[in-house]
């Protein structure tokens, strides 16, 4: 006799068992309700619905490559930040939440009305500075990145949000930026020692290297970004640094050494070092 056609609430139940992820109940809710083309809001009001065999041949194909540990965002092709929904694709870095540590921050520094000059290098999918320029709309926005592809994603991400006051820039860390002094440079760059067995394992290995690890102490675009901002800045201008969770103590001396006063660093959601500011100097 025929087995009865799976609904929704059993698929759901099947599929969270055999998933072995972090969150495997969300993750196969967000594939399925992908593979639908529907919110997840509708598989909560429509356990018992059954969905069309084209639609459940997308879910199992969505599930066993999400079970050879693609990422959910890269399967999606999108991920929320700072409530932006933004385009990703393998060649950028999947936004996560602690970097909002580092947009809170700037925008802390930068008052609302504010027509400041800001920088953000190895902007990525743009998710940085999209931000900065959703909350600063007056804020003239430069994203830079070294990856044309990576750059053609924060561009299409910024034209479908209709930030116009956001420009990006191709070229390596300050060289992309245009010939104008910048109140803020920010920047969330490679910080994964290049050996680190995070690299692979999970998700990461599915992520861009070269926008994760930076040289044998994962410093090496740090200290790049560190001494080429601080002649781009204007006099007092900000700098703000993303950094692994064990990199405080040299982040912080690092821009100290090179002449960044007032610094400090700050804790994310969870209570982890996480950013690190310095103010450059007056003349």
């Amino acid at each position: 006799m025929p087995s009865e056609p799976a609904t929704i609430r059993t698929l759901l139940a099947r599929s969270a068992q055999e998933l072995v992820t972090g969150s495997p109940r969300l993750d196969a809710e967000l594939l399925l309700a992908h593979a639908l083309g529907k919110d997840r809001s509708y598989l909560l009001a429509w356990p018992e619905a059954i969905p069309s065999a084209q639609a459940l041949a997308r879910f199992h194909a969505l599930l066993e490559r999400r079970g050879r540990g693609e990422p959910v965002a890269y399967l999606l092709g999108q991920r929320e930040f700072w409530s932006l929904m933004l385009t990703v694709t393998p060649a950028t870095l999947i936004p996560r939440p602690e970097t909002e540590t580092l947009v809170a921050l700037a925008l802390q520094w930068i008052p609302a009305g504010s027509g400041a000059n800001v920088a953000d290098l190895g902007t990525g999918s743009g998710a940085i500075a999209l931000a900065i320029a959703r909350e600063r709309p007056r804020c003239r926005v430069i994203a830079t990145d070294i990856s044309m592809e990576a750059l053609g994603i924060a561009a299409a991400n910024a034209q479908r949000l209709d930030l116009t006051n956001v420009e990006c820039r191709a070229g390596d860390w300050c060289a992309a930026l245009p010939d104008i002094p910048f109140d803020l440079i920010v920047s969330n760059p490679p910080y994964v020692a290049e050996g680190d067995p995070h690299l692979f394992q999970g998700d990461v290995r599915y992520e861009p290297r070269n926008a994760l690890a930076a040289g044998p102490q994962g410093m090496d675009a740090l200290q790049r970004i560190a001494r080429c901002a601080k002649d781009r800045l204007r006099p007092h201008g900000w700098l703000m640094l993303e950094h692994g969770y064990d990199q405080s103590q040299a982040v912080i001396r690092l821009l100290q050494d090179i002449g960044y006063e007032q610094v400090a660093d700050h804790t994310d959601d969870a209570g982890l070092p996480r950013v690190v500011s310095g103010r450059g100097r007056l003349g």
